[in-house]
Parts: C-alpha cells; sequence; structure tokens
C-alpha cells in the first residue's frame, strides 16, 4: 500500500470513528451489543479482510499498515474492534500462515468479505497461560478425528462461522508436541456454548465457553495436514497477535489523553483551568510518555516484523509495554477528571474497566516478562 492509500484509508477510518462508532459508544454499553449496521459497514470497508492476502479477496496489510488502521478502530470503545479482530488475527492467520492452499482457498475469501467469521479455540478451564497443557483430545479413528474437550473465554464464539482449534492428537505425548491445529466449521455436529460470560468491561464482546462432544472432522481439518504442529503455529499467529493488541491499546492511549486534555482546558478550579496546574501537567506528561514509547517501539517492531525477522522477544516486550501503560494512562485519565472520573457519562471509567483486560488476554503481563528472560538468557548462552 503506497503512503497515499494508506492516509485516505487512515481518514476514512477517523470519520466512521467520528460519525458512527462513538456515538454508538453509550448503545453498545447498554445493551452489550454492536448495532447489525455497524458491523454491515465495517463489512463494506473490507475491515474484515485487513490482513487476508490480495490473492484471497482481502486487503493484505502489512503490519505497519494493520497497525495503523487498528490504531484508528481503538479510538472508539473497544467492542467495535472485537467483532473483527479474532477473524483479522487470531482467528484467521494459522490458516494464512500454514494452512494448505486448498484450506485457504476454501476460507480465506469468506473471511476476508466478513461472510464468515473466525474464533480462536485455545485457552481452557486447566490451561491458559500453560497453554501446552491443554486437555481437548482428538482421537484418530481412521479418516476422521473424535474431538472431546471444553474450551473456555473463547471471543466472538456466538458470532464465529469457523474455528482454529487446538487439540491433542497424542494423548501419550506430554506437552506442545501432541498439540495439533483445526480448522472446526462452528455448524459441526457435537459443538455447544456456554452461556455468554458477564465481564467487568469491553461490553459488545462476547465470550462463551465452547464445548465438544464427540466433534467428528475429517483428517484433512488438520491447519496444513500435518499433525502436532498445532503449538508452532499457535504461537506464530500470537507473535503477529501482540502487534495488533499494541495497537489496540495506542488507540485507546489516544482517545484517553485527548479526552484528559479536554476536561483538563475546560475544568475550572482556583479561578483557572486545571491544565495550569503543575501536579495535573505531570500526569498528562507522564501519559504523553507512555504513549510515545509505545508508538516508537511498536513501528520499530512492525517494521522488523514485516522485514521477516524473528521478534518474539519484541513482540512480547511491546505487549507487555503497550498494554501496561495504557492501564497506567487510564488511571491517570480518572483521575485528571476526579469525581467527574468516576462517573459513566464521562466515559473514562469505560475505558478504565476496558483496558484493564489488556494484560491478561493473548498472554499475561507475566507471561511475556517470562518470554523476554527466557529469550535473553538463551542468546547470552548461546
Amino acid at each position: 500500500m503506497d503512503r497515499e492509500t494508506l492516509d485516505m484509508f487512515r481518514s476514512t477510518m477517523r470519520r466512521f470513528v467520528e460519525e458512527r462508532l462513538i456515538p454508538a459508544e453509550d448503545l453498545v454499553e447498554e445493551s452489550d451489543c454492536v448495532p447489525t449496521e455497524i458491523v454491515e459497514r465495517m463489512r463494506e470497508l473490507g475491515l474484515f479482510g485487513l490482513s487476508i492476502p490480495e490473492a484471497y479477496g482481502g486487503i493484505g496489510c502489512n503490519m505497519q499498515e494493520e497497525t495503523a488502521i487498528i490504531r484508528e478502530l481503538s479510538r472508539a470503545s473497544v467492542a467495535f474492534r472485537s467483532v473483527i479482530g479474532t477473524t483479522v488475527g487470531i482467528g484467521s492467520q494459522g490458516i494464512v500462515m500454514d494452512g494448505t492452499e486448498a484450506q485457504k482457498r476454501e476460507w480465506l475469501p469468506r473471511l476476508a468479505a466478513g461472510d464468515a467469521i473466525s474464533s480462536f479455540a485455545l485457552t481452557e478451564p486447566e490451561a491458559g497461560s500453560d497453554a501446552a497443557s491443554l486437555r481437548t483430545t482428538a482421537i484418530r479413528e481412521g479418516d476422521v478425528y473424535r474431538i472431546n474437550g471444553t474450551k473456555r473465554f473463547i471471543t466472538n464464539a456466538p458470532r464465529a462461522t469457523v474455528f482454529t482449534l487446538m487439540a491433542r492428537t497424542a494423548p501419550e505425548v506430554k506437552g506442545a508436541a501432541g498439540i495439533s491445529a483445526f480448522i472446526l466449521p462452528a455448524d459441526t455436529p457435537g459443538i455447544s456454548l456456554g452461556k455468554p460470560d458477564r465481564k467487568m468491561g469491553q461490553k459488545g464482546s462476547v465470550t462463551t465457553d465452547v464445548i465438544l462432544e464427540d466433534v467428528i472432522l475429517p483428517a484433512d481439518a488438520i491447519i496444513g495436514g500435518i499433525p502436532g504442529k498445532g503449538f508452532k503455529t499457535a504461537m506464530k499467529v500470537l507473535d503477529r497477535g501482540r502487534l495488533h493488541l499494541a495497537a489496540v491499546a495506542l488507540g485507546m492511549s489516544d482517545r484517553l489523553i485527548d479526552m484528559s486534555l479536554t476536561y483538563a482546558l475546560g475544568r475550572r478550579q482556583f479561578g483557572q483551568p486545571i491544565a495550569d496546574f503543575q501536579l495535573v501537567q505531570a500526569m498528562l506528561a507522564d501519559a504523553e510518555v507512555d504513549r510515545l514509547t509505545t508508538e516508537a517501539l511498536m513501528e520499530k517492531v512492525a517494521a522488523r516484523f514485516d522485514s521477516g525477522d524473528k521478534v518474539s522477544l519484541e513482540c512480547a516486550a511491546l505487549k507487555y509495554h503497550a498494554s501496561e501503560a495504557v492501564g497506567r494512562i487510564a488511571d491517570r485519565a480518572v483521575q485528571i477528571h476526579g469525581g467527574a472520573g468516576y462517573m459513566a457519562e464521562y466515559k473514562v471509567e469505560r475505558f478504565y474497566r476496558d483496558v484493564r483486560l489488556l494484560r491478561i488476554y493473548e498472554g499475561t503481563s507475566q507471561i511475556q516478562q517470562l518470554i523476554i528472560a527466557r529469550h535473553m538468557t538463551r542468546q547470552a548462552s548461546a
């Protein structure tokens, strides 16, 4: 994408956010649902196909382009980004990266058009951060696999047309080596969903349990056609997802700082705007430093990712920094607003609740620390 085209795309997204999404935030919060007309407009804009190659009907953004667009989108309530998030990211990228040509041709055009929505089924009741310990089994029976297990906190499960499912195809093999990745159509018999989770924040995004009882899948449903490669696929997908989530954090940081500045300039105490007080200025300055450091690191890591460098350490560092930084920015935004920051009508309390999840999903901050340190010690020992 040339610079002019990217700038036009970003401008279109900025108008969409300002004119359609931000005015709909209260409705989404109250109804816990994104209006169908907004979802349809997202299809028309091609947002479901951001990361899918042009050969399969997508826009084919690289990571520098994708993060720029996701940053714009995430200035509005994170629920809107969640509608496309799994399809753009962890739900489709296993097929993009490791799928067979037949699998790509079957699913990617539908996903790119938004006619199908994908979801990523990895987490389980007893396997979250320790993903290699997952217990869902896929037992080979001739030309098919019989799958049993439960997946937990699966984003967009009720909306999904297809799941990227991680299951253990070699129960006798402990750890990551026995895990395979499957393409699982959501209408396959034996799949049921738990009730929607009630969450602290992120109203309008939907997560549920996915229960698998004697689900039968053909052997060629394994991504890439080779058993035992699923964990490697998941880790590659999550590296990319961490870049994406940094862009989400950065867009939310943009909005929080804008709201804080507007309020600080308009709110008067002791005969002057509170923006004139040095302790308020300190909070604004610290927020800006957090935003700028996230932006600089994200742009550097995205460029290296696009060039094909190995950046697992950097992706973990970026996700860790970005999610912690936006948490600090949200806390300062509430403080700058004072009592108003605790009231729903000013929206900063909503963002304060929404950003908290960024430090948990797709790898907690503590898991990112472990990844960073392990890469460091490995490199030092080489």
